[in-house]
């Protein structure tokens, strides 16, 4: 069964609309996929929802498709973010698919005083984003945000959001009970692979919409930490949790 390619467009959609495709899209769908006119595919964005769409036209100056029908409405993800200290290249790109598939609203990198890459290729940043939603079929797309330093991010953090960050030392040695009491919106914060210093985790500690959890006794990398706590976070929190 041949399955229906799935794409992200920044395009309006509704059923009857035409859209002309950007060339990079064109090219998999014509160069790559092989597909010609009157094959299906599946478009979605943030402000429209999901459609089921066909080819129309296929050239090599154009391609384009018609929108048919809606088929899933917009679905944002329940309202966690994912805050990090960036990494370098492939480990960066792993652990923002990662954030994508596992229900995380936006993403922050957040420069602390450990952090070895400060500079952010957000292009880089918002493509995998992209990729990984067309295909752990989300009709949404995680907001990136620019960076920010950690006393910044503090000091203009939102009333009502509760901060999540992982230290080996939290007072309460079970990550699912010391999230009990927490709900949405809220955000988790993945430090550097040296960890935070014991200025930022005084500072952290010192703030009244902060909980520390443990990630239990192995210390992980970074990109190991941030599947762990977002996991927990959609389990007790988020889409994954079930009040009995």
């Amino acid at each position: 069964m041949k399955t229906t390619p799935r794409i992200h467009l920044d395009a309006a959609l509704g059923a009857g609309a035409e859209v002309e495709l950007p060339r990079e899209q064109a090219h998999y769908l014509t160069g790559v996929l092989r597909l010609s006119s009157g094959d299906p595919v599946s478009v979605f964005n943030t402000r429209d929802g999901e459609f089921l769409a066909y080819l129309t036209t296929v050239s090599k100056k154009q391609v384009s498709l018609r929108c048919e029908r809606l088929v899933a409405d917009v679905s944002p993800p329940p309202d966690i973010d994912y805050i990090f200290a960036p990494l370098k290249h492939a480990r960066l790109d792993y652990v923002v698919q990662k954030a994508t598939e596992l229900g995380a609203r936006r993403l922050r990198p957040v420069i602390t005083q450990r952090t070895i890459a400060e500079r952010v290729n957000l292009e880089r940043m918002t493509a995998n984003v992209i990729e990984a939603a067309e295909q752990c079929n989300l009709v949404f797309v995680p907001e990136v945000h620019e960076p920010l330093k950690l006393p910044k991010l503090l000091g203009e953090w939102e009333e009502g959001r509760a901060l999540i960050y992982c230290d080996e030392t939290a007072a309460i040695a079970n990550p699912i009970v010391a999230l009990k009491p927490l709900k949405a919106p809220a955000a988790v914060l993945i430090g550097p692979e040296g960890g935070f210093t014991i200025e930022e985790k005084a500072h952290l500690k010192s703030l009244p919409f902060v909980t520390a959890i443990s990630l239990g006794p192995r210390i992980m990398r970074a990109d190991t930490a941030a599947v762990a706590a977002l996991t927990l976070m959609q389990a007790c929190l988020g889409d994954w949790h079930h009040k009995s």
